[in-house]
């Protein structure tokens, strides 16, 4: 399905060059190695800002022609070049995510509190649109956590998620014959219903990685036994909800994530501005996400299609309904 929409898209550009959208075939790519670009300010010192968006995985992004770095790739190599350079004393990282795997999720953050301890630089988290369960988790190590009036986030917990194929298989007369070497060598499969003592595993696994969330939230937030009731029940909050229950330090914009890291790293107002990027871009600002403009997306014919494929089998910390976001 992929191979028939690369080659439809090749045609459509080949043949109607006048109805494609005016993009850079090949400017940067994916490959080449992140460089600092200034988004403002003039100071020596420098805050970097970084961004963290979509559903977070460690594989790499699947484009048309080209794969692209994952999310864990692209932080960690930021984080390397803002720890390396001196002059940047401070990091916002931007995060618009509904989570995404745990490993993943456990990654990013063991990376920020390693970068942390490591640096003993400033880390504050700007939460955007959604910064839900896996995206919140990033988001602990900061020394301060700032959501835009109208971030949802929290859900907090953990969700196992795998397709169902049995059903469908029998409507069309076709069985899948399992020999295995365990009773639970095939647990989960999506040819057969799972059984009592399968699902009873499975919550068990699930609970173990909802207590190391909820472990995290204790120590990073410190919330009452109240809040930390409702914030267990793996529900979304408002930003007036989630500050009033603790889980973020204040509700603003970008800019006040950045007078925020100013404090807090003692830098001065005209304090420079970078982020790492693979390309530029006329007129950037700090509301662009992308580090390299790539045709490998089909999004860019206005098909953004990727919600239609079934979610990989595994243990998310994600916000389910923003992963179509």
């Amino acid at each position: 399905m992929r191979h028939h929409l690369s080659i439809l898209l090749v045609t459509v550009l080949i043949l109607f060059p006048g109805c494609a959208p005016k993009i850079k075939l090949f400017s940067a790519q994916p490959t080449d190695p992140l460089r600092e670009v200034v988004l403002e300010g003039h100071g020596e010192d420098k805050l970097a800002l970084i961004h963290l968006t979509g559903v977070l995985t460690s594989q790499p992004k699947t484009g048309t022609f080209r794969p692209s770095p994952s999310q864990v790739q692209e932080l960690v190599s930021s984080l390397e070049l803002a720890a390396s350079d001196s002059s940047v004393r401070g990091i916002v990282i931007a995060i618009n995510s509904p989570g995404g795997t745990t490993t993943a999720s456990d990654i990013l953050y063991h990376e920020i509190t390693e970068f942390k301890k490591r640096t003993k630089k400033t880390v504050v988290a700007a939460l955007f649109d959604v910064a839900a369960s896996g995206g919140y988790y990033a988001a602990l190590p900061a020394d301060w956590i700032i959501a835009h009036p109208t971030t949802i986030t929290g859900s907090v917990g953990v969700i196992f998620m795998r397709p169902k194929l049995h059903e469908l298989f029998d409507k069309i007369g076709i069985g899948v014959e399992v020999s295995k070497s365990g009773e639970d060598k095939d647990m989960g499969s999506p040819f057969r219903p799972s059984t009592p003592e399968e699902t009873a595993l499975f919550q068990t696994i699930i609970e173990k990685y909802a207590d190391r969330f909820h472990s995290l939230v204790v120590q990073h937030r410190h919330p009452t036994p109240a809040h930390m009731a409702l914030i267990k029940s793996a529900r979304v909050f408002t930003a007036d909800q989630a500050r009033e229950i603790g889980l973020i330090d204040q509700i603003g914009y970008i800019q006040d994530a950045f007078g925020k890291t100013r404090e807090l790293a003692h830098l001065p107002v005209d304090a420079t501005i970078v982020t790492y990027r693979r390309d530029t871009y006329p007129n950037d600002n700090p509301y662009n996400t992308m580090t390299a403009t790539e045709i490998g997306k089909l999004d860019m014919l206005g098909l953004d299609v990727g919600f239609l494929a079934p979610p990989q089998a595994g243990f998310y910390y994600v916000w389910p309904q923003g992963m179509t976001h």
